[in-house]
């Protein structure tokens, strides 16, 4: 059983749900980004999700499209990312990292060696953004040898059929995106996520997490109930964004606001 599958099995247990946290790797550097993943997890964080800085990041709001701009600047890199990751498994070895990001990044170094390379250095899962069903066997069955959960995105557009297919071929956790626009937009219709959400579960056994335009406590109470978990990326890296000296405060109580939003009863 893999890391992510025994996170949420270990929560639903305790009757919580997951927080999610998305930050971009290499933002504003790699050392800030190595420290954040700790006190995210210090802070009450669940599963880690590294945004891999891309130069068009189509579904990203200003927020994280300035992040993967900052990363960028540092010459950050997949390669980078997993060494990353590998310097992160020093010292935690439960936490899932999920690597979030677009098909050329991936297609450049290759699914095999990719997969291969995320696994030995301890990557739990992966989510591309821009990879349609049908252009993902490869990727998908390279990753599935080597244990890695394929994570896929489930818009509010998208058609009960083709919901059917892409959850047959998801793994991990299954990400709803809880409005129609970017990240970081601030719309979410309670109501409107219930019924999709209640739709996917029928569908599905794997766990369901809604992402998009989460910010804070209180948007993050309003569909906590709604779902397996709660993926919140732009508010995370506009803190990664701001002053340095001050990032590490700053993260830490935007954290403790969100987790104790989830475990309110």
């Amino acid at each position: 059983m893999g890391r992510i599958e025994t996170t949420f099995l270990d929560l639903a247990e305790l009757k919580q749900k997951a927080l999610i946290g998305y930050i971009v790797s290499g933002d504003p550097n790699v050392s800030s980004t190595l420290m954040a993943m700790h006190l995210m997890v210090e802070e009450g964080v669940h599963v880690i999700e590294l945004g891999i800085a891309f130069s068009d990041p189509m579904a990203e709001g200003p927020s994280i499209q300035q992040g993967h701009e900052r990363a960028l600047s540092e010459k950050i890199s997949l390669k980078a990312t997993l060494k990353l990751v590998k310097s992160f498994r020093e010292k935690d070895k439960k936490t899932p990292v999920v690597l979030m990001g677009y098909m050329n990044t991936f297609e450049a170094l290759g699914s095999e060696v990719f997969s291969s390379t995320a696994k030995d250095n301890g990557v739990d899962g992966v989510l591309i953004v821009d990879m349609p069903l049908e252009a993902s066997d490869e990727f998908t069955e390279e990753s599935r040898k080597q244990g890695l959960d394929v994570i896929r995105l489930i818009a509010p557009t998208t058609t009960e059929s083709r919901i059917k297919k892409i959850c047959k071929q998801a793994s991990g956790y299954v990400y709803y995106i809880s409005l129609k626009g970017i990240t970081g937009a601030d719309s979410i219709n309670p109501k409107e996520v219930e019924k999709k959400v209640l739709k996917l579960k029928k569908v599905t056994d794997l766990p369901v997490v809604i992402g998009f335009g989460i910010k804070d406590g209180k948007s993050a109470s309003k569909v906590k109930d709604l779902a397996d978990g709660v993926v919140v990326g732009s508010a995370l890296v506009d803190i990664m964004g701001g002053n340095k000296e001050e990032i590490e405060k700053h993260l830490s109580i935007k954290i403790k606001d969100l987790s104790k939003a989830l475990h309110k009863t």
